[in-house]
Parts: structure tokens; C-alpha cells; sequence
């Protein structure tokens, strides 16, 4: 017998809600006590989800969120592509990371950086000392998909093939993320999985498992 779409949907969201229930997770508070000072920092490239699973697991530890880009622009009074634009790169990158290092130094939060903060020697060695930080890994073609819905927003981007520039990034900038204290796959299946998964993860590396 056939399925319909709504049946075979509904089957899978039961299975998937099945599974998470039989994985213990960790204890919020216990996450956050041992963290201390510390804020959770991710890194990761664009489209990987930096922002939609920092802020759902900001929620779940009951910390406050920022983005880093958003906090730029608010600073600046400008969007990051008019950053760029009016004053190039370099001056963006240097108000990137007073603005990193001054969110971490009011921590403990939860904070989402932008897909070159993390190659900023000055900005990794905040984070070494402030944060505990997350590479939030995803393949060329998901990040592609996600980031292709707003080009606009990407400047970095804005170039003949963006499918190669961003392979090219990734080959540059990967070896740096690994550097990242955690690695966590992003994914494919639901922002749930993704923080369910960090939150576990969290919780070894600071030895508060359940």
C-alpha cells in the first residue's frame, strides 16, 4: 500500500521525535555553570547556520544571543554590503574584531561570527581565552543553496561564479575552523538535531554529562 506525502512526512517526524527521546541530554545549567565566564562562540562559513542554531541554543541554555555581522552594522549604522562597499574590506575586518573582542568581554553569551572573523589571529586568540568556540560544518552544495536565497547580503560573493568562490574559501578557511575547540555537523535534517547534537557535545568537552 502507498503512502501519501503527509503520511510518509508524518512517519518520519514520529521516527525522528522517537530517537531524540531515547537520547538522554544534558542538563542546561550544569552546561552553563562550567562554562562560567565563558561565552559558546560559532565559526563556520556563510550559510552553515551560525545564526539559526546559535540562537535556538541560546534559548536552550538561557544565555543571551548576538550576531556579530548584526552587531557590526548596528555600530556602524550601515549594512555589512555598504561596509564594504564605501570602505573596503580591511576597515570592516578591523571593526569586526573590537566588536568580537568587546561581546566576548561582556559574556557569557552565545555569539554567531561571520565566515572570515575566525581568520583574524587577533580575534582567534579572544576566543581562545573567552569562549568556547564551534565550528559549524556543512558541504559546498548546502552552503550554496542557503546563501544563493539572499546574494545581495554576500558580498564576498559577488563574483563571475560563486559556486567556485565559495569552494575556494572553504579550502582557505577550513583548515582554520578546525582549530575550533568543537566540530559540529550541521544538520540536513532539522535545527533540533544540529543544537541536540552541539549540546551533547558541549557537555563531554566540559565533562557535565548526564
Amino acid at each position: 500500500m502507498y503512502m501519501t506525502i503527509e503520511q510518509a512526512q508524518s512517519q518520519k517526524q514520529s521516527a525522528n521525535k522517537k530517537q531524540r527521546d531515547t537520547i538522554k541530554m544534558p542538563n542546561p545549567e550544569a552546561i552553563v555553570n562550567a562554562m562560567g565566564t565563558k561565552s559558546l562562540v560559532f565559526v563556520g562559513m556563510m550559510g552553515c547556520g551560525k545564526t539559526a542554531i546559535g540562537r535556538i541554543t541560546a534559548s536552550a541554555l538561557g544565555l543571551k544571543f548576538y550576531d556579530a555581522d548584526k552587531e557590526i552594522e548596528h555600530a556602524a549604522d550601515l549594512s555589512v554590503p555598504e561596509i564594504f562597499e564605501k570602505y573596503g574590506e580591511a576597515y570592516f575586518r578591523s571593526g569586526e574584531e573590537k566588536v568580537i573582542q568587546r561581546l566576548l568581554k561582556d559574556g557569557p553569551c552565545v555569539l554567531s561570527l561571520g565566515g572570515g572573523a575566525f581568520m583574524s589571529e587577533a580575534t582567534r586568540k579572544a576566543c581562545e581565552e573567552l569562549a568556547i568556540s564551534v565550528w559549524l560544518k556543512a558541504d559546498i552544495e548546502i552552503l550554496l543553496t542557503r546563501v544563493m536565497k539572499r546574494p545581495g547580503t554576500r558580498p564576498i560573493l559577488q563574483t563571475g561564479n560563486p559556486r567556485q568562490t565559495l569552494i575556494d574559501l572553504s579550502i582557505k578557511r577550513d583548515p582554520i575552523y578546525a582549530l575550533a575547540d568543537l566540530h559540529v555537523e550541521s544538520s540536513k535534517i532539522s535545527k533540533g538535531r544540529t543544537r541536540d547534537t552541539l549540546l551533547i557535545a558541549l557537555a563531554k568537552h566540559l565533562g557535565t554529562e548526564s
